[in-house]
């Protein structure tokens, strides 16, 4: 995963545990989380909707 070992991702971890506390990273997590949801959503609906366009300039080219 992005080249990082198991001592990078330990290291990162409690970084960020220091900075934010334990209370405030689970609710960092799903916001992370749902974040990253909308996105891949949002990428797979402009990816439809390109091919829909794609395919209305096929139809128009063809008339």
């Amino acid at each position: 995963m992005f080249g990082l070992g198991t001592q990078e991702l330990m290291i990162i971890l409690v970084i960020a545990l220091v900075l934010f506390g334990g209370n405030k990273l689970p609710e960092l997590a799903r916001s992370l989380g749902k974040s990253m949801n909308e996105f891949k959503k949002g990428i797979h609906e402009g990816g439809s909707e390109a091919a829909k366009t794609d395919a209305k300039d096929q139809d128009t080219k063809k008339s």
